[in-house]
């Protein structure tokens, strides 16, 4: 039976988590706009990556690290709860439309961050006990909508630069193996 976590796989999953989580801190020091709880939604861009180029499962434990470590690090037991709930809502979302005809990354990363805002705010309701906040969700929609089509568009055009590399690195792997 192959394993399916390689040394390679390993060392992977450990530099995207690393890059996902410098992008939330650099995100986390840089105020994107004066609307609370918007952020550019960066580290989005290494579960994109790990959607198109590795797989689903690579993709739950970049998301499950990455909010863990952040939420150590920066945040504290609520920050790590809203980013919880907002990055299972939107991965499965992003799962779902990733394997639907019609959506691009681009789609795909708004829908994840869109989902990510209604994740956060069901969370939300439960923790200070009243639906009023719901109002603050149109404005947070039409973050996400922006701040996911440029995280798309970097992801995608990250994924063109990317891609010939990876196919090179993934066949010299499969050589040695």
């Amino acid at each position: 039976m192959k394993n399916r976590w390689s040394a390679s796989t390993i060392a992977r999953l450990g530099l995207l988590t690393a890059v996902a989580i410098v992008l939330g801190y650099f995100e986390h020091l840089l105020p994107v706009s004066g609307i609370p709880g918007v952020k550019l939604g960066l580290a989005n861009t290494v579960l994109l990556y790990a959607l198109y180029l590795l797989d689903v499962p690579s993709a739950i434990l970049l998301m499950f690290l990455k909010v863990g470590v952040s939420g150590f690090l920066f945040g504290g037991p609520a920050a790590m709860l809203y980013s919880f709930a907002g990055g299972v809502f939107s991965l499965i979302v992003m799962i779902f439309a990733r394997k639907m005809p019609g959506f691009s990354v681009v789609g795909v990363s708004v829908l994840g961050a869109v989902a990510h805002n209604i994740g956060q705010m069901l969370i939300a309701i439960f923790v200070v006990e009243t639906r009023a906040i719901l109002a603050y969700l149109p404005v947070l929609i039409i973050a996400a909508a922006i701040t996911g089509t440029l995280t798309g568009l970097i992801a995608r055009y990250s994924f063109r630069g990317l891609r010939p590399k990876l196919e090179k690195a993934d066949h010299s792997a499969k050589n040695e193996e």
